[in-house]
């Protein structure tokens, strides 16, 4: 059973930094393109970034990019997302997400018919 488990999702004041952590079991994990994306309350879930299954081809919405970085470790099957100079509108909860056939920036075309989802980690942005 496939199973990826969010974690290190808090509360920050803006400008502070978060890194948010998915721990993945059940599957080959270099396999698989990983990424994130999240949902603020009343809209819908949209793309932050994705990686390769080796770790190249970092690809970020427009609005984290410099700003948040993502970063694998295949050895301890983990994805991370590092978030820095967080704003109030980071608001959300974060998503971790893979999927075998699609590249990095193929995750960012469209979120449905991903392989897995996790269950997510909320992560509050003060102002």
């Amino acid at each position: 059973q496939v199973q990826l488990v969010e974690s290190g999702g808090g509360f920050v004041q803006t400008g502070g930094s978060l890194r948010v952590s998915c721990a993945a079991s059940g599957l080959t994990f270099s396999n698989y393109a990983m990424g994130w994306f999240r949902q603020a309350p009343g809209k819908e879930r949209e793309f932050v970034a994705a990686l390769s299954w080796s770790g190249g081809s970092p690809y970020y919405a427009d609005s984290v990019k410099g700003r948040f970085t993502i970063f694998r470790d295949n050895a301890k099957n983990t994805l991370y997302l590092q978030l820095n100079s967080l704003k109030p509108e980071d608001t959300a909860v974060y998503y971790c997400a893979a999927d075998q056939f699609r590249t990095a920036q193929g995750m960012a075309v469209t979120a449905v018919g991903i392989d897995y989802w996790g269950k997510g980690t909320l992560v509050t942005v003060s102002s």
